[in-house]
């Protein structure tokens, strides 16, 4: 029932953004009632993920997603250079106590996410991972799940999808081989640009999106990931995010998320906060 609800949400949305939708429908990609959602972000060095760490709670307060299995990993970093922003805060308040820390210690954070997909597994269903950063961390992940279930054919129910060519480059060359060989790893338009098939979610224009939010919860949440976005955005030399910067918004990386749900047809940040977060 889940699967048919999304799927004639995704036409009504279709309809709405004046698109037209892909073939593959929401349902054939992911199943509600039995897949598992990772998102997994690296925090390094640029604060665009914490903005999409916001936008993927006002996505999932919808009650179209009240029944999604669903955990986050912070600090799936790769190999580039820079500093860490520190996320912790903003996870615990926006996921909490769903979500590992990779950063903190990403062996534990392994274990701590197989053990939370070992039903979804054990019972058929598929993972995907939503790689809102680089793939070293998938690669660890992936290989400590074909040595837990020998059984597990990770080429077809484990589902990898990424949209930056700058996290693969700032993947190490092997995990990023190691994944594209042992996953179904999907490759989509770059979420930073409207109109090339993905949502473009990086607009540093939309500076009044604040007064756009009505849910109290949701209105913390995204003031906590803009202060902590504001404090480090540029600092020592990390990533400066000129759209942040200008008091707009970057939640490019939830461009996979969406995909996920085929929900790419949603043109902008804009209209983002108008389906789901105003």
């Amino acid at each position: 029932m889940k699967r048919l609800t999304l799927f004639i949400a995704t036409i009504l949305l279709t309809l709405n953004a004046g698109s037209v939708s892909r073939t593959d429908s929401a349902g054939t990609r992911f199943n509600m009632d039995k897949d598992f959602l990772l998102v997994q972000y690296d925090c390094k060095t640029d604060v665009d993920d914490l903005h999409t760490i916001a936008a993927f709670r006002s996505l999932t307060s919808d009650p179209l997603f009240s029944d999604l299995h669903y955990y986050a990993v912070a600090g799936a970093y790769g190999i580039q250079d820079g500093l860490y922003v520190p996320p912790n805060n903003l996870f615990r308040l926006a996921f909490g106590n769903k979500w590992s820390d990779a950063h903190e210690n990403a062996e534990k954070a392994v274990k701590e996410v197989i053990k939370k997909v070992k039903a979804t597994i054990k019972n058929n269903g598929d993972i995907w991972i939503a790689e809102a950063g680089q793939s070293d961390f998938t690669a660890k992940l992936v290989s400590e799940l074909q040595n837990a279930f020998p059984e597990l054919n990770t080429q077809g129910r484990i589902h990898v999808v990424q949209h930056s060519d700058w996290n693969e480059k700032s993947t190490s060359p092997e995990s990023l081989a190691y994944v594209k060989k042992n996953c179904d790893y999907i490759k989509i338009p770059d979420g930073n640009t409207v109109g090339n098939g993905s949502p473009g979610f990086r607009d540093g224009d939309y500076t009044d999106w604040k007064q756009d939010i009505s849910n109290e919860k949701l209105a913390n949440i995204w003031q906590l990931a803009s202060d902590i976005s504001t404090n480090y955005n540029g600092e020592d030399n990390r990533y400066n995010n000129s759209a942040i910067a200008n008091g707009g918004l970057d939640f490019s990386d939830l461009s996979e998320v969406c995909w996920i749900f085929g929900l790419e047809v949603i043109k902008d940040a804009r209209q983002f906060f108008r389906l789901y977060v105003k």
